[in-house]
């Protein structure tokens, strides 16, 4: 009887470990995979040009004088910012992917040399300062820009953001921002190698493995930290997007999609 118990709950443990229910596996062919919107329509690189499809139609952009696609930022599918590192530049494009504003930051009044920009919200993008070593908010709008962290040790290797919080990874640190310019909380980056984020939360990819980090933004003493190692097998990621609770893996051939399902915390 107690060979029996134990056994039962082991299997109670690996239930409640599961944090990761796979949904689909379709063919997809993109040269990246960028993600999915909330109205299901997926945006990917292709032969240098960005394309979106899905139930809003097809629509394209490419300006090949602009270089190579750097990152895209679909968190607001109405002002979709495409980041062109070569020139310096960003396009903020609507949901048809038309263009409504270009920023060169070569021209402007305080040169600006970044290697990151995503979106922050109210006219405003995260921008990482190569020059400084540090985070900046750029507005848009009003032209000012508001430094929010100190000058960076090390190179920043990847950067993720909402309208409220950007994470950074850089060599030695992984930290969390606020858009007031506080730093949230801060570990070692424990050999990371990309991160994606959904509202306060990361989750970081290290030699093919995922790591979820809950309530990373959170900045709370009595919160627990602790980095869950999700479940993913023979799936070789090239590219992955986290948001409203799914997870999107892409392979380079086939898209898999997963539902986040981390248990409920007393």
């Amino acid at each position: 009887m107690k060979q029996l118990f134990l056994l039962l709950l082991f299997f109670c443990q690996m239930g409640i470990s599961q944090s990761l229910t796979p949904v689909s596996k379709i063919p997809f062919t993109a040269d990246r995979f960028i993600g999915l919107d909330n109205y299901k329509n997926s945006y990917f690189i292709r032969d240098r040009v960005l394309q979106k499809q899905g139930p809003d139609g097809q629509y394209r952009f490419n300006d090949l004088q602009l270089g190579r696609i750097t990152s895209v930022d679909i968190i607001n599918p109405l002002k979709v910012v495409a980041f062109f590192q070569d020139t310096n530049t960003v396009v903020l494009l609507d949901n048809n992917l038309n263009e409504i504003e270009r920023i060169n930051f070569n021209n402007l009044p305080q040169f600006l040399n970044v290697s990151t920009a995503t979106n922050a919200g109210s006219n405003s993008l995260w921008l990482f300062n190569v020059d400084t070593q540090q985070l900046e908010l750029y507005n848009y709008g009003s032209k000012l820009q508001t430094v929010v962290s100190q000058p960076f040790p090390g190179k920043l290797i990847s950067q993720a953001s909402n309208f409220n919080y950007c994470f950074t990874l850089t060599e030695k640190k992984l930290r969390a921002f606020n858009s007031y310019g506080s730093i949230l909380n801060e570990m070692d980056s424990n050999g990371f190698e990309k991160i994606i984020q959904q509202n306060e939360n990361v989750v970081a990819l290290k030699e093919n493995e995922l790591f979820y980090l809950p309530d990373f933004a959170r900045r709370n003493d009595a919160v627990s930290h602790e980095i869950t190692k999700l479940p993913i097998t023979e799936i070789s990621i090239k590219d992955l997007q986290l948001t409203n609770d799914f997870l999107y893996i892409y392979d380079g051939e086939n898209l898999h999609t997963f539902k986040l399902t981390l248990p409920i915390k007393e």
